[in-house]
């Protein structure tokens, strides 16, 4: 019961006591273990199913945008999202009198 007793941090007496420059080990059966290398074969069934996983997904987002897009289309909306504009009497007479129109003036 001395002042070494009063300094010393208490880690509950499970593990020893750490000293500077001391590396923990790293426990068997722990992510830290390296991986076994895989074969070739191995890897290319990974890639192959990595690949099937995602054109599934990829097939399921095409036929969600698909049926947006219908929808959308029988819907009556432009392409933009925004209804199309109506024009008024008092636009057209303006469009024809700049001679914007095509297909209703004649030329000689």
């Amino acid at each position: 019961m001395g002042d070494e007793d009063e300094t010393k941090p208490d880690n509950g007496g499970d593990a020893p006591e750490a000293k500077p420059g001391d590396t923990p080990e790293p426990e068997k059966g722990t992510e830290t273990e390296e991986p076994k290398p895989a074969s070739v074969v191995d890897q290319a069934n990974e890639a192959a199913a990595r690949l099937e996983r995602a054109n599934v997904k990829h097939a399921e987002l095409i036929a969600k945008q698909e049926a947006l897009q219908v929808k959308e289309t029988l819907g009556g909306k432009a392409e933009a999202g925004a209804p199309p504009k109506e024009e008024t009497p008092e636009e057209y007479s303006a469009k024809v009198m700049r001679g914007e129109v095509d297909g209703h003036t004649e030329s000689k």
